[in-house]
């Protein structure tokens, strides 16, 4: 079986896995939510309070903080447009889960056949689409600028406690997401180059490979390795 993988990967044929929409569209998102994490932890306490020196001291970095909030909520619904459909809950994502063990030891062989995104994508995937709203949300709460004189300081309060702990579970999601695209080799290079190999989708995305075979995915998803 790894021979077959092996003649898979050196094959001249590539698959086409995202775009170059998808893939400037991800970055954004990317640079945005690790400038709102370094923004954000600098106003969460003082000890951290060094990271504003990134953005120009803590008055610029208070400015910007809201205004980047915006281009990730934008961003992140190209993301929700492009793949929701990519990323809707089967059978087989309860079989993957219930293989996790697998999975944690990368023993591919015994993990059930899946399709373009696995159980754990979607999971990154379900928790930002329901996370960036709450963050977004709850900070224009608290935007004072525009927003500080409508509110009443207990909902102001509130709205920072919601704040911080969906920071806190975002920070934790997109620390998972960043760790399983640096363990599964060759995972970053679908986002950066925009192909994979078939070896690779063999390996890890079967379902999908299985899909590309039969020609329902569209003929230009495989083309010659550049």
């Amino acid at each position: 079986m790894r021979a077959g993988e092996d003649a898979m990967n050196r094959s001249k044929t590539v698959i086409v896995r995202y775009s170059r929409v998808n893939r400037v569209n991800h970055w954004i998102n990317a640079i945005c939510f690790v400038l709102l994490v370094l923004s954000g932890l600098a106003m969460f306490h003082p000890m951290m309070f060094w990271l504003s020196g990134l953005f120009g001291g803590g008055q610029w970095m208070r400015a910007m903080h809201p205004w980047i909030g915006c281009v990730l909520l934008v961003s992140y619904l190209g993301l929700i447009v492009q793949f929701w459909r990519e990323n809707l809950v089967h059978k087989d994502d309860v079989e993957w889960m219930e293989s996790i063990r697998y999975v944690v030891e990368n023993d591919e062989e015994h993990v059930p056949p899946v399709g373009r995104n696995n159980a754990g994508q979607k999971f990154v995937f379900w928790s930002m689409t329901l996370l960036i709203p709450v963050l977004f949300c709850s900070g224009l709460v608290i935007w004072e600028v525009y927003f500080g004189e409508a509110t009443p300081i207990p909902v102001q309060r509130a709205a920072v406690l919601i704040h911080s702990m969906a920071a806190i579970a975002a920070i934790i999601v997109w620390i998972v997401h960043v760790y399983a695209a640096l363990w599964i080799r060759d995972s970053v290079r679908a986002m950066t180059q925009g192909y994979v190999t078939p070896g690779w989708a063999w390996r890890h995305h079967r379902t999908w490979l299985r899909e590309i075979a039969a020609g329902r995915l569209g003929k230009d998803i495989i083309r010659k390795r550049p």
